[in-house]
């Protein structure tokens, strides 16, 4: 009985431990069972797997569009981090940011981001994610999920494939295809605000990223809200409204 109230009030000083980060901008406590170097170690391993398995376009007007607009971003960011830009031959429409600042760009995504402003909402918001550091919740979520008791075992995950795996799953990243699993709710909706905040301070057009939501809405079925893992299209619209109307209104 006194070594299972013991291992009890370990779990508990983990779990209080865990909570004490705090999501920047939004000020939301998380729960990450993960050090920033374990996670800079897996996403640097993440990202070069990728790159090996992918066209990476370069030399081009687009190419230097996106690290352009990805280091203004960056610099507002007051990240020392190791920040690099691509951009992948992939039609899918999407984009994600790796921890420690590897972004990664699909051309798909050209399709929808019809000017700077609305590139750059894209690599705000997928930098937000990697900021506010996403991954790492559900990372750690998902050992939690699994019964992963022992946490000091974390510190083997750059060479343990079952942790790589959980990253990968956890950053959205498919190992094999590059594809992309959605963030939760929560966390794409504060990635949201996070993404405005940072776009405001890099100087470019906020309207321009509700316009951005909008070509992504364009043909899209709506399923029910609770149903899915996004918000829907008019509910993020509305949501980023929201914020950018704070924005101005602190201004004045």
């Amino acid at each position: 009985m006194h070594i299972k109230h013991t291992f009890i009030l370990i779990l508990l000083s983990i779990f209080f431990i865990a909570c004490t980060h705090k999501a920047p901008y939004t000020n939301r406590a998380q729960m990450i069972l993960i050090s920033n170097q374990q996670e800079l170690a897996l996403g640097e391993q993440s990202y070069e797997k990728t790159l090996k398995k992918s066209k990476v376009i370069t030399n081009t007007k687009e190419s230097k569009r996106v690290k352009d607009i990805g280091r203004k971003i960056a610099q507002v960011t007051k990240k020392d981090y190791n920040w690099e830009f691509n951009l992948i031959e992939n039609s899918a429409k999407n984009a994600f940011c790796l921890p420690g600042g590897k972004v990664v760009v699909y051309t798909g995504i050209l399709q929808i981001a019809k000017n700077d402003s609305q590139l750059a909402t894209v690599i705000s918001h997928e930098i937000a994610h990697a900021l506010a550091r996403h991954g790492a919740e559900r990372v750690s979520a998902g050992m939690l999920s699994q019964g992963i008791q022992a946490i000091s075992n974390i510190v083997l995950a750059t060479q343990d494939s079952k942790y790589n795996k959980m990253f990968n799953i956890a950053y959205g990243l498919g190992a094999q295809y590059g594809v992309l699993m959605p963030y939760g709710r929560l966390q794409e909706s504060e990635a949201d605000e996070i993404g405005i905040y940072l776009m405001h301070k890099a100087g470019y057009d906020l309207n321009e990223a509700v316009k951005f939501w909008e070509n992504m809405s364009k043909g899209e079925k709506e399923n029910f809200e609770f149903l899915s893992t996004h918000p829907n299209s008019k509910t993020r619209i509305e949501n980023i409204k929201k914020i950018i109307s704070k924005l101005k209104l602190s201004k004045k």
